[in-house]
């Protein structure tokens, strides 16, 4: 969600800083600002709303300083206004942060008891002031930091600038990720290696309870325990180009059209297509003792994982659970002995997720991370890493990484049934040949972009829409849902097919889309007779199916969209498409900022 820039840096560093948090735009914010260090005072700009606001403020007014932080917000504690925008200021520190601190209401009354002074709503201002208070009575930057960070508790990372002091800045971490980077004569913080791309590629990421005192010629690390560490430096290989649309409208379009070219990218890892074999990135990994899968994600991931919930049942005859993240922890689960949980985030850093993952952990589960950040947090602690190969998603509403998700557990749903004895050398070679289509029918989908595009305005009118899907179409039609109301704003909900004279029916009427998803296969009837029952009351379809569904189903629907003749294994991850591309026109049709919806961030990466 919220990003974070600092350079310690031999030239002026408004601009460079500037640039860094347009690399961080896509996670989702409200607000941003910039401080930097002149003549022995501290100097801000910031600005409510887009990056563009900044960027006319500081072209109005420059920012002069050889060292600088910058921010971008979504709102947690206070709107998103100017004087809650990043950095905040008490005294001679100035400070930015991601993440929540969930004690910042005791902590403040404490520092108002004693004077302090608070110009702003967030729980932010209160780290400010609570270094500065440190400051004071210490005289030591280093010292004050180290006596106010064990007071915090929640989730953050800082970046941390003092006015008496023009060759330092300060980092920490607890709970939000933050790396180092090292330049010549210089030294960066960031809240990923995107943001420092064009200013250097060696890194070093701070591990969980670290904090970093940073000077011009390097930087020393101490753990939680303040013991000096060393933490290793890596090539992050992320380009310094800016990510652009190319010839497309929106990065969410540029995304869904990427998605034959990344899907075959991720499953070049995971198949060995002239042997017919599935392999995992660590082949020697054994999963033949796992007894029970525990998925655990949010968002779009977790509709991935109740995809694989049906995959890995019914390929490797192993029950799975399936929780929410946020809700996994707070329903005390039963964590059984040769259990492997499986979490899904595409950043890898996503805040309930990894909350679950050391939960799992110190019950003794072998924890799989399916992660498209293969140097994130989730990647870094996880025993297996399962990779994405989507390259970066700037649009908020998640596409590519949802098909490259769908990918990588079809192969380890796979592999396990593989490990279990259940999947022979023939039907190995069998879905080694069905997921190796899978581009070339994500390709044939998209073919029907203009005819989707065509058919958006009769859905953009629409106060309601619903989804129905069965079996692992079911899921899709919860994603079809989410993607629908993440970007066009429609209230839009995804039901189980046969669930819907258990209630949901009686909101049908004329002026309700029903989107169906029904590939022809063994579940085809079912779904089209639930279809039935909507038409029959006046419901305006939409069927999403093949060539040989349409002609027995098409009839007094609304409209149909025609997808390519697929395996069932390989369904999911081309039906993602047509639901993708109808949310996309809609979202267009309505004029709605399509890539950065209104209150949603990219990794949300608070609790």
């Amino acid at each position: 969600m919220c990003g974070i820039v600092g350079i310690l840096g031999t030239s002026d560093v408004a601009d460079r800083l500037f640039d860094g948090l347009k690399r961080l735009e896509y996670r989702g914010y409200d607000s941003a600002g910039i401080a930097t260090l002149h003549g022995g005072a501290i100097e801000r700009r910031r600005a409510q709303g887009k990056l563009a606001n900044l960027g006319k403020r500081l072209h109005e007014e420059p920012l002069p300083g050889h060292v600088g932080i910058a921010h971008t917000r979504w709102a947690t504690h206070g709107a998103p206004t100017e004087d809650n925008a990043h950095p905040h200021v008490a005294g001679s520190v100035t400070v930015v942060h991601n993440g929540i601190i969930e004690n910042f209401k005791p902590l403040r009354d404490e520092l108002m008891a004693r004077g302090r002074t608070f110009r702003s709503q967030t729980d932010t201002e209160v780290v400010a002031h609570l270094i500065d208070e440190a400051l004071q009575a210490t005289g030591d930057p280093v010292e004050a930091v180290r006596t106010a960070l064990p007071r915090l508790h929640g989730a953050f990372a800082l970046a941390i600038l003092f006015a008496d002091h023009p060759d330092l800045l300060i980092g920490a971490r607890l709970g939000s990720p933050l790396v180092i980077g090292y330049g010549e004569g210089e030294t960066y913080l960031g809240s990923d290696a995107l943001a420092l791309a064009p200013l250097t590629q060696r890194i070093a990421y701070l591990d969980e309870g670290d904090w970093v005192v940073i000077e011009r010629n390097g930087a020393q690390v101490y753990d939680r325990d303040n013991n000096p560490v060393e933490r290793p430096v890596t090539i992050s290989g992320v380009t310094g180009a800016l990510i652009d649309k190319g010839n497309h409208r929106h990065f969410m379009q540029k995304e869904i059209f990427e998605q034959p070219i990344v899907v075959a990218q991720t499953l070049r890892s995971y198949l060995q297509r002239l042997e017919g074999q599935i392999v995992l990135p660590i082949p020697e990994f054994d999963l033949s003792g796992i007894r029970r899968v525990t998925i655990v994600a949010c968002g779009t991931s977790y509709y991935a994982g109740m995809v694989a919930k049906y995959w890995f049942e019914q390929f490797a005859r192993v029950p799975v659970d399936i929780d929410v993240a946020s809700e996994f922890r707070y329903r005390a689960p039963v964590m059984e002995p040769g259990g492997l949980m499986i979490v899904i985030s595409q950043s890898g850093e996503t805040a309930d997720t990894l909350a679950a993952l050391r939960h799992a952990k110190a019950e003794g589960q072998t924890i799989a991370a399916v992660v498209n950040v293969p140097t994130s947090t989730m990647a870094r602690e996880a025993d297996l890493l399962l990779p994405t190969h989507a390259g970066p998603e700037i649009g908020v509403a998640s596409t590519k990484a949802f098909t490259c998700q769908l990918s990588v557990l079809a192969a380890l749903a796979a592999n396990l049934a593989k490990a279990k004895g259940r999947l022979s050398a023939e039907e190995e070679r069998a879905l080694v040949r069905h997921l190796a289509e899978a581009p070339a029918a994500i390709n044939g989908a998209l073919a029907y972009d203009e005819a989707i595009e065509a058919m958006a305005p009769l859905i953009a009118g629409a106060r309601d829409v619903l989804y129905l899907g069965r079996g692992t179409d079911y899921p899709l039609a919860l994603e079809g849902a989410l993607k629908l109301k993440e970007i066009s704003y429609i209230h839009a909900e995804g039901y189980a097919a046969g669930e819907m004279k258990h209630g949901p029916i009686a909101l049908i009427d004329d002026a309700v889309p029903v989107i169906v998803i029904a590939p022809s296969g063994p579940l085809f009837e079912k779904t089209v007779s639930n279809m039935q029952e909507v038409q029959a009351r006046g419901g305006k379809v939409v069927l999403i199916s093949d060539y040989d569904g349409i002609e027995a189903a098409g009839e007094g629907c609304l409209a149909t969209i025609t997808m390519p003749k697929v395996h069932p294994l390989i369904a999911p991850i081309v039906y993602a498409v047509p639901v993708q591309l109808l949310a996309y026109h809609v979202a267009v049709a309505k004029g709605t900022d399509v890539d950065q919806p209104r209150n949603l961030a990219k990794s949300v990466t608070v609790e």
